[in-house]
């Protein structure tokens, strides 16, 4: 069995390595500027750029030398004071002193590269303040790096085109180099991952690891009471249905199972509140003073996911019932009763195993819509809430840790299947 969970663990590596790949760009590639969802797109660009910067936003994807800066915005040039917009794509600058519009300055003892792309009328010469003494002339379009170092205090009016003559521009671009090509966004997510880091809430401005610690209390409370007793009123309800095939009691049970499922699962919820909270006063409708607020959020819980499971349990109970090894029983003289849970109960375990082992990982999310309702402040409370602010940091770190935990989860489901069917062999 060793050698099993050995080669498992490691088959699992490539599959969390996955999870992270595939948590990464959906965060930091797909989803846009984490920094202009959660401050908005009305901020500063210093502002922007200090939320990148505390979250490793402001680094290449990957890896490279190079990375984007705030400071010059790719399009910020075109909107130069004094500039002649024209519309070929380009501006125009004519004998004159133009200043680089940099969003705010630059970091001291830092290496900075401004590409751009331009050309020149007959006579022209331009003296950049940074770089070569003078850009080479060219009339046609032509590209140029010029690299230069920030110094103790570059302001946003350091950078200057002194232009004799006439220059068009068409491209004027800043990037930032980094100290090493591997030092990315990558990189500094799987670090935090390793120090079990998961940033920073930028809507609670608390750690997320905190958080979650906090918020996994209130849900394990709520998710753990709904786990159990909708698996043993399933499961009790199926072998009833099974021990009673046929029967009114069993159409009773499966017409019950349909209704329930046909019910979406937020009337319950507002049924619940309205009528047993606010109009009997039965329950606390809102609050997790103590466990009595629990009490309608649990039943409402177990209510709405009982039909499902109802007709997912006894279906495998009544699919036991007619094979070979239950009419071989009967023929011995062994009771329906002793059949029912002796043998069909027993052999019904792995797929009940697979649906309870797999849905496990999941208690620790909580329920969205409960605790949102109920004001419980789980993790489905804080995820909903994060949504709403577009906190990345927690929505990620949820996801991610949701993921590795169904991973987990999918191993101690194999070992069950051999623990509790001497036929399966773990090799």
């Amino acid at each position: 069995m060793l050698i099993y969970i050995s080669r498992r663990i490691l088959q699992m590596l490539p599959t969390v390595l996955g999870v992270i790949l595939i948590t990464f760009i959906l965060f930091n590639v797909v989803g846009g500027s984490p920094a202009a969802m959660t401050l908005g797109r009305h901020v500063t660009p210093q502002a922007l750029e200090e939320f990148d910067e505390q979250r490793g936003f402001n680094k290449p994807l990957f890896f490279g030398w190079w990375t984007k800066t705030r400071a010059l915005d790719d399009e910020a040039f075109r909107k130069t004071p004094g500039a002649e917009s024209v519309e070929q794509g380009f501006i125009r600058m004519t004998n004159g002193a133009y200043t680089v519009p940099l969003a705010f300055s630059l970091r001291p003892n830092t290496t900075y590269r401004l590409e751009i792309e331009y050309r020149m009328a007959d006579g022209a010469s331009v003296f950049p303040n940074i770089g070569k003494n003078a850009l080479e002339f060219s009339k046609d379009w032509k590209k140029t790096e010029l690299i230069f170092q920030g110094l103790e205090k570059t302001s946003a009016k350091d950078l200057v085109f002194k232009v004799d003559g006439t220059l068009e521009v068409r491209e004027l671009q800043l990037r930032r180099k980094m100290a090493n090509p591997l030092d990315s966004q990558l990189v500094f997510f799987l670090k935090q991952i390793a120090r079990f880091d998961f940033g920073m809430s930028s809507s609670l401005n608390q750690p997320v690891s905190g958080l979650l610690l906090k918020g996994m209390g209130p849900s394990l409370f709520l998710m753990i009471p709904v786990f159990f007793l909708e698996l043993f009123l399933a499961i009790g309800i199926a072998l009833i249905c099974a021990f009673m095939r046929n029967t009114l009691v069993d159409r009773f049970f499966v017409v019950l199972a349909v209704a329930l499922m046909s019910i979406n699962y937020l009337v319950w919820i507002i049924a619940g509140q309205y009528v047993l909270s606010f109009k009997m006063g039965w329950f606390p409708v809102w609050g997790f003073a103590s466990w009595g607020y629990l009490l309608l959020p649990v039943l409402i819980g177990v209510i709405s996911g009982l039909g499902s499971n109802v007709r997912f349990y006894r279906t495998i109970m009544l699919d036991e019932m007619y094979k070979d090894y239950v009419r071989t029983a009967f023929a011995k003289g062994v009771s329906k009763s002793g059949v029912l849970f002796k043998h069909v109960l027993k052999n019904a375990m792995i797929p009940i195993v697979t649906n309870v082992i797999t849905a496990i990982p999941f208690l620790y999310t909580g329920s969205l819509l409960l605790e949102s309702f109920f004001g419980i402040p789980g993790l489905g409370y804080l995820a909903v809430n994060a949504v709403n602010s577009s906190d990345v940091d927690v929505i990620r770190a949820e996801v991610f840790i949701g993921a590795v935990l169904f991973v987990i989860f999918n191993l101690i489901t194999d070992l069950c299947y051999a623990w509790l069917d001497p036929r399966v062999k773990l090799e």
